[in-house]
């Protein structure tokens, strides 16, 4: 573990991962993985137990998240690419695969525009615009702030109401990562204002290939907007998952295994 400090003087916390299973004479490869706004690094936990068998990992908190500074906000899409570029520099990273939901999604998207090191985009439900965003809806995933109680009843929109009610040791889990992980009010709120904001520049200039994976029931961000991202990129390929906000996490295994197949086939290419 480790941290940097962001142009304005915060500290940001990232965690580089050595690969398990790296070859000899494979490239040099790094996933770095941009969270959706107000969840903690526990997110990402069941792809990065399996990229990080053959990739490099770099998981941060975004400002204002777990153990990151959270200056007063506003905040922006471009404060947060300015993010993600500084802890990439301090990881000593060349060759960058982005793997981002929601907001971070929006952060890749704007990363891959701005900045040299990003190879592929892997995008769960993220859309181009804020104007996609049904704000109440995403708001509702936080609406348990300080209660823990409350917290598997804000969960209603990111799982299904089968896995809430078949996973429960995993569902109380999550609700433990999430009051001690996930962001405040204040810094919560900047990054919604962020994510509203978010207007993507031109998609075509982004060539890089692009997996954009969409929850058929997400709440927060309707699939035909995942549908019309997809469509916009020039190498874009859209995946529809069951599921809602946090659908890559409900359809762990399956999910992963299609990311993992994108992501070989992008290196090997």
């Amino acid at each position: 573990m480790a941290t940097t400090t962001t142009a304005d003087g915060g500290d940001l916390y990232y965690e580089r991962t050595e690969p398990a299973y790296a070859a000899a004479d494979g490239p040099d490869e790094t996933v770095a993985f941009i969270g959706e706004a107000g969840y903690g690094a526990w997110q990402w936990g069941w792809q990065h137990e399996r990229l990080s068998r053959g990739y490099e990992t770099v998981v941060w908190d975004l400002r204002g998240t777990g153990r990151s500074e959270g200056p007063p906000g506003p905040y922006s899409v471009d404060q947060f690419a300015s993010d993600l570029e500084t802890v990439l520099s301090a990881a000593d990273t060349r060759r960058v695969h982005l793997v981002g939901a929601g907001l971070g999604g929006m952060v890749a998207l704007r990363y891959a525009r701005k900045y040299h090191r990003a190879a592929t985009l892997t995008l769960f439900n993220t859309a181009a615009s804020g104007e996609a965003v049904e704000e109440t809806e995403l708001r509702a995933l936080h609406s348990s702030f300080g209660d823990e109680t409350a917290f598997r009843e804000s969960l209603s929109g990111a799982f299904s109401n089968t896995f809430l009610d078949s996973q429960r040791t995993l569902v109380d889990r999550i609700c433990e990562w999430r009051s001690e992980e996930d962001a405040d009010v204040a810094a919560f709120d900047a990054q919604v204002e962020a994510m509203l904001a978010f207007e993507a520049e031109p998609l075509y200039e982004v060539t890089i290939p692009a997996l954009v994976c969409h929850g058929l029931a997400d709440p927060v961000i309707p699939v035909d907007a995942g549908e019309g991202l997809a469509d916009a990129l020039p190498r874009g390929t859209f995946e529809a998952v069951e599921g809602r906000h946090l659908c890559f996490i409900e359809h762990s295994l399956s999910v992963t295994d299609r990311v993992l197949e994108f992501l070989d086939r992008s290196t090997t290419d």
